[in-house]
């Protein structure tokens, strides 16, 4: 994906309603985070749920079964993963081991061996994996990691099926219509060059005892297993297939006209704005007409991609249901915190029993677990059952399936106790709003602090309207409307809202702001302000109180700015070659994913390479909390969202390069080759720089002492 800031990853995004009041615990924990689990625009972290309510499935002592013993069924359960590219990703060296450092182990070695350890006794025959196998297909460390985490089910004999994403191919580029057919599918790939097909070759699909084949891309493929007398089809199609692909997978169904069958692929079904709707897409509509709806042996579907998690039940051209399904855990905590699903197929019941938990969380070092660690899930859309007589769904095509004498205890309920004995889960932490606009730990490195409040809420803030620096040195202006391209008055007003947790009564609300053609309002230190010269070679803290709004659009507001610095970071001595020299030096924005982004040129002498913090996909009309820390004597800058420690921090990147001691810092807004550039749109609270790292009991959402 090209943008403006160009270290930024390709995700994909969606918006989210209010959530606020439901009463499971970890979905408002995870709100709280701002951070998005749910795409389609949405919020990964807001389609989350965990604790122990929500669980199903048959009442103990049911069925005359003595009381705590469950009765008896026929069931089998499905291991899926989704997408596991920042698995992949911060596991490796170039990320600095990010993961290994903090924990002692990888989430997604974690999956596979929990899988594998509990195959037999969980009566787990297969695996599913959706796709975005790594982050960056150019990278072999993350295919590596990828490498040793699937040899873990190779080893242990377990079997899987595996596609390769949008993250995993040399040419990403999604599907619109039609006339998308003609490139950037398989048939126009260069398969000898392409890393997926060197790390997961035919020759190793066909080490599996279930592999029936591949098409002759290599990309896509199938599986047959067999459980209790019945067979099932996994048919798992990679990222854009080809007519020739799809026409390949008609032709596997019809040699196999009696087997009931799963669809994998990594996209699909999409997530709407609300955060837990489904929502259809152009490249789903085109599989169910090409595939799904005329092959009533598809009775299921399963998709990554789209972050977060939904369902939709779907007639096909006989009558018969097909679920399809989405779950996408990676703009959650830690990358996805190692989340997967368990699919328990209850045939004596009539239900598909669903389960969303991480077997990574429950082997953390305890002195690391937070409040974000939940093990089990339980929010609708990722703990559910679907109901399905299975006999009848299947009988057009495969009237013999049986259903098999009733042998093991539910599995899901088994999984679930296993995970939770000997965890705990890690309590809240305990906030507490200001009492008062002074509530709040001064620090003695403070270099800047501006509090936006004191007009009337929603009157104009007029143009050289000054924000006072509450240390008293780098007061800021609203700049001219000049500046902003069509920038008009009334586009920065005064708002009594805020984050709860922030001090100040109020805010200041950026309207209007668009792109292209600029429209930007803004302020901006003077030319003689102490902060512009400061390289914070001892460390920094950054932290800042936003709220975007449910406007906010990528074609709008991709890279709006929240606050940089004046110059070309070209300028800077010893910059590295490839970097985009015309951006500035410090860069703290919003995405066109609609992530909080923090981009700096370090101040260390030799070559300067600008490194890049992002956050998962924020929630809008939600005010949050972000907290930027460098520390020089860890080497690490870790930005923070609500509390929450994000995945995607740099190493390496000590201090803030300037051009000029002149070069003012810019709040509300940018510039890009020195022109301005990207105005912010959505609520500002208050922005704190301080010249060292700083523990959260010194931020500006803890209280003063």
């Amino acid at each position: 994906m090209s943008s403006k800031h160009s270290s930024a990853l390709p995700l994909h995004l969606s918006s989210l309603r209010e959530l606020e009041g439901l009463p499971d615990r970890q979905r408002r924990l995870l709100l709280r985070a701002g951070l998005g689990l749910s795409v389609g625009g949405s919020a990964l972290l807001t389609a989350c749920g965990g604790g122990d309510g929500g669980g199903s499935g048959p009442d103990a002592g049911s069925g005359g079964s003595p009381v705590g013993t469950p009765a008896k069924v026929s069931s089998f359960a499905l291991a899926v993963l989704p997408d596991t590219q920042f698995y992949s990703r911060y596991a490796t060296t170039d990320e600095n081991l990010q993961f290994q450092r903090k924990y002692g182990s990888t989430p997604y070695v974690a999956q596979t061996k929990w899988i594998a350890d509990n195959a037999a006794s969980l009566r787990i025959p297969f695996t599913i994996h959706l796709g975005d196998v790594v982050d960056q297909q150019g990278k072999p460390l993350q295919w590596q990691v990828a490498d040793s985490a699937m040899k873990v089910l190779e080893s242990a004999k377990v079997p899987y099926s595996i596609l390769a994403g949008n993250h995993d191919v040399i040419s990403d580029v999604d599907y619109v219509d039609a006339s998308s057919q003609a490139a950037n599918t398989d048939a126009q790939r260069n398969l000898a060059k392409e890393p997926y097909l060197q790390a997961f070759p035919t020759t190793r699909a066909q080490q599996q005892a279930t592999f029936g084949g591949r098409d002759p891309s290599g990309f896509h493929e199938y599986h047959v297993f067999n459980v209790d007398g019945n067979a099932f089809m996994v048919l798992s199609m990679s990222w854009r297939a080809s007519d020739a692909a799809i026409a390949w997978a008609r032709g596997v169904l019809a040699k196999h006209p009696t087997l009931p069958t799963i669809l994998a692929t990594h996209q699909l079904l999409n997530i709407a704005a609300d955060g837990v709707s489904p929502l259809e897409v152009p490249y789903g509509l085109m599989l169910w007409d090409k595939l799904i709806r005329d092959n009533d042996q598809i009775f299921m579907t399963l998709n990554g991609h789209y972050h977060g998690g939904a369902r939709l039940t779907k007639t096909n051209d006989f009558g018969n249901a097909v679920e399809e399904m989405v779950v996408d855990y990676q703009m959650a905590y830690m990358g996805g915190n190692g989340l997967m699903r368990l699919y328990e197929f209850d045939l004596t019941n009539n239900k598909i029993k669903v389960m969303s938990f991480s077997p990574w969380v429950t082997q953390k070092p305890t002195d690391t677990l937070n409040e974000f660690d939940v093990a089990v899930l339980s929010d609708a859309n990722h703990q559910f059952e679907i109901a399905i007589d299975f006999k009848k769904r299947f009988a057009r095509f495969n009237p013999t399936f049986a259903l098999p004498a009733s042998g093991n205890a539910p599995i899901n309920e088994r999984a679930k106790a296993a995970l939770l004995t000997n965890f705990t889960e890690p309590p809240p932490s305990v906030k507490k709003a200001a009492a008062d606009p002074a509530d709040y730990p001064v620090v003695a490195s403070t270099v800047a602090h501006w509090r936006f409040f004191g007009g009337a809420d929603g009157s104009v803030v007029p143009v050289g309207q000054v924000i006072q620096d509450e240390t008293g040195a780098n007061p800021i202006a609203r700049q001219p409307l000049d500046r902003g391209g069509a920038a008009q008055a009334g586009d920065l007003t005064w708002s009594n809202d805020h984050h709860y947790l922030s001090a100040a009564p109020g805010s200041v609300r950026f309207s209007n702001s668009v792109n292209s053609p600029l429209r930007m309002s803004a302020f901006a230190t003077d030319v003689t302000a102490p902060l512009n010269g400061l390289s914070f070679s001892g460390g920094y803290t950054v932290e800042a109180f936003l709220k975007l709004p449910a406007n906010w659009t990528a074609a709008n507001n991709a890279w709006m700015n929240i606050m940089e610095r004046e110059g070309r970071r070209g300028d800077v001595s010893g910059i590295d070659a490839s970097a985009d020299g015309d951006e500035s030096a410090l860069i703290f924005a919003i995405s066109s994913l609609r992530e909080v982004q923090w981009e700096v040129t370090p101040s260390t002498s030799g070559t300067r390479s600008p490194a890049a913090n992002f956050s998962g996909e924020i929630v809008t009309e939600r005010w949050i909390h972000v907290a930027i820390v460098n520390d020089p004597a860890q080497n690490s800058t870790i930005m923070y969202v609500e509390g929450a420690p994000i995945l995607r921090n740099a190493s390496n990147t000590n201090g803030i390069a300037f051009t000029s001691a002149s070069d003012r810092m810019i709040i509300g807004g940018g510039v890009y080759a020195n022109a301005p550039s990207n105005g912010f749109l959505g609520s500002i609270g208050e922005i704190r720089i301080c010249s060292e790292p700083l523990g959260a009991d010194k931020w500006l959402t803890a209280r003063k002492r």
